[in-house]
């Protein structure tokens, strides 16, 4: 029995959400989102709410469920809200610039990165070292901001690189005389 699939997805004013068939379209003032429902579960949509049930007792059925309804509400939370990453730059010389659509990371090679920035998400840079990643979809922000920190990851004994901004580094200690 699914925990997370029993609760419906309640919609926010603002936020219109439309099944045809098996695809699912949420509209908000972020955008617009969709993703075509698993024929293992069943949608509806009332009384302001997404409901997500399975159409039998098999396994598959059950696991899409809790899956279904976690991308629904992520797609919902997208739209009328946003996620946001924020990424922390730690090195000498180590720093990150938004230059039109591109994010150039200088991070200690022998050439600068530039990374383009794909349209359905934003990138910031406060600072030099801190870069902030925000969308209205969920998986697109954490992929974008997962590429970048692989760039340069951040390394046990110094901590230098780039790490999520709640991620904490394991810091080992350097070899003895």
């Amino acid at each position: 029995m699914s925990r997370i699939g029993k609760n419906p997805v309640t919609i926010p004013s603002g936020v219109d959400v439309q099944l045809a068939g098996q695809n699912l379209t949420v509209r908000g003032r972020l955008g617009t989102l969709s993703m075509t429902v698993s024929n293992d579960v069943t949608t509806t949509i009332a009384d302001g709410a997404v409901t997500i049930a399975p159409k039998d007792e098999s396994k598959r059925a059950r696991a899409m469920w809790g899956t279904t309804r976690a991308l629904v509400n992520n797609m919902v939370t997208g739209v009328a809200n946003g996620f946001t990453r924020n990424l922390e730059i730690n090195g000498v010389g180590y720093r990150a610039a938004v230059q039109g659509n591109v994010l150039n990371l200088q991070l200690g090679y022998s050439h600068d990165i530039a990374y383009p920035i794909p349209p359905e998400v934003k990138i910031a840079c406060e600072r030099p070292t801190a870069i902030s990643i925000s969308g209205a979809d969920r998986q697109r922000v954490g992929q974008v901001a997962s590429e970048i920190r692989a760039f340069r990851p951040p390394e046990p004994y110094k901590g230098k690189g780039i790490k999520y901004a709640d991620e904490t580094i394991r810091r080992k200690e350097g070899k003895k005389k």
